[in-house]
C-alpha cells in the first residue's frame, strides 16, 4: 500500500526564476504556493519538510527534526524567516547551556540597576540546533516558553513575538553527552520529520546551486500577513466524521485492541495523548489551506498522521527487540482503521 502521506499539496517547478509576489487579493493558497516556490529556490531535495514547516507555522505548532548534520535544517528555517520577514535565532545548545542562556535574565547596567535581557528566544523563527545536548533545565526553559507563549524573568511575563515557530533538531548517530528528551516534553512539538539524504539527482543541483553564486530568498510575506493565514486556518470547517477518524486513529495507539490490532499491545508502552488529535485536526486545517479548500478531508488527517505521532508513542522492549519501528506500528494502523467518505464538494461526511 502507498500511504498518503508521502504526497505533496501541491508540485512547484524547479527553477531559480524567482517566484512572482502574491498581490494584495492573492488567495491563502496563492500565498503559501509562492512561499513554498521561493523556498524550493534555496533548499533542494527537502520537499517534504519544507511542506511540514509551513503546516507548522500556519498551524501554530512547533516542529523537531531528526537526521544527520548537512541537510540543511539551519538554512531551511533562516529561509523561512527571510521568505516571511520575521525574526531569526539560533541557540546551539551544549551541556554547558544554562536557562538564562535562553530565556534571558536580569544584568546589571552601567548606573548600577538591573535591567531585563531578553534571551534569543524571543524572536519568530528560533532554531533550537541539538537541543538533547542540553541539559534537562536548559530542555524545559525552552519548552515552557513554546507551551505557555511567554517567559517569566524577574517576575514579569515577557510574551513572544507573533507569529512564533521552534524548530529543535536532534542528531540520531550521536549517544554520547546527550541528554534524551523526556515523553511529556517532546509532547510539545506538533511534529516530528526524520531527514533522509538527498538523491543523487537532487545532490548534483544542489551543488549546482550552492558552488558560486547561491539563490538569495526574497521576502513575500510579512508577519502580519502569516497572522492572517493561521486566522484563515483556524475558520477552517471539520466535520464531525473527519474528528471521529482523527481520534480513532490516536485512541488506536492507546489500545489498537479495540481495533483489531491486539498484535500491536506488546509492541506500545504509550500512545498519543489528545494533544495528538488537536495536532492532527490543526494540521489538517493548515494543509486545507494550503491545497485552496475551506474544508478538512481525512486525506488530511492520513497524511499527517506519521508526522504528529512518531514521536508520541513510546515503544516496548520488546519492539525495541523485534527492531519494530514507530512508523511500522503507525501503517499498520492507517491500514487496519477505514477513511470516511466524505462528500469533496460540500465538505460534509457521507454515509
Amino acid at each position: 500500500m502507498t500511504h498518503r502521506h508521502d504526497q505533496e499539496p501541491f508540485s512547484v517547478e524547479d527553477t531559480l526564476a524567482p517566484a512572482p509576489v502574491p498581490g494584495p487579493a492573492a488567495t491563502p493558497r496563492d500565498r503559501l504556493e509562492a512561499v513554498l516556490y521561493e523556498l524550493r529556490r534555496v533548499i533542494v531535495g527537502q520537499d517534504r519538510l519544507l511542506d511540514r514547516v509551513l503546516v507548522a507555522l500556519v498551524a501554530r505548532g512547533h516542529i523537531l527534526l531528526e537526521g544527520v548534520p548537512g541537510l540543511a535544517k539551519t538554512l531551511t528555517l533562516e529561509t523561512v524567516a527571510r521568505v516571511v520577514g520575521g525574526d531569526f535565532a539560533r541557540i546551539q545548545f551544549t551541556p554547558d547551556l544554562v536557562p538564562s542562556d535562553v530565556v534571558g535574565g536580569q544584568v546589571l547596567d552601567r548606573n548600577g540597576e538591573f535591567t531585563t535581557r531578553l534571551g534569543p528566544v524571543f524572536a519568530n523563527f528560533v532554531l533550537a540546533d541539538e537541543i538533547n545536548r542540553a541539559p534537562a533545565k536548559v530542555q524545559s526553559a525552552l519548552l515552557e516558553v513554546m507551551a505557555e507563549g511567554h517567559a517569566t524573568i524577574a517576575g514579569e511575563s515577557h510574551a513572544v513575538p507573533k507569529p512564533f515557530l521552534v524548530m529543535a533538531t536532534q542528531n540520531p548517530i550521536e549517544s554520547e553527552g546527550v541528554y534524551a528528551l523526556p515523553e511529556a516534553q517532546v509532547d510539545r512539538f506538533a511534529m516530528k520529520v526524520i531527514l533522509g539524504y538527498p538523491s543523487a539527482q537532487d545532490e548534483e543541483e544542489i551543488v549546482r546551486r550552492m558552488a558560486s553564486d547561491p539563490p538569495v530568498p526574497r521576502q513575500l510575506l510579512t508577519p502580519e500577513d502569516l497572522v492572517e493565514l493561521q486566522n484563515a486556518a483556524d475558520a477552517v470547517f471539520v466535520d464531525h466524521r473527519v474528528r471521529q477518524y482523527a481520534v480513532q486513529l490516536v485512541t488506536a495507539t492507546r489500545n489498537p485492541g479495540a481495533e483489531g490490532l491486539g498484535h500491536l499491545t506488546p509492541y506500545l508502552d504509550l500512545g498519543g495523548s489528545p494533544r495528538a488529535s488537536l495536532g492532527l485536526i490543526r494540521g489538517g486545517r493548515a494543509l486545507a489551506v494550503m491545497r485552496g479548500r475551506s474544508f478538512v478531508t481525512p486525506e488530511d488527517v492520513h497524511a499527517l498522521f506519521h508526522d504528529v505521532l512518531r514521536h508520541r508513542v513510546v515503544l516496548s522492549y520488546e519492539a525495541l527487540a523485534a527492531d519494530v519501528k514507530p512508523d511500522q506500528v503507525l501503517d499498520a494502523i492507517l491500514d487496519a482503521i477505514p477513511m470516511p467518505e466524505v462528500d469533496l464538494g460540500h465538505g460534509r461526511a457521507t454515509a
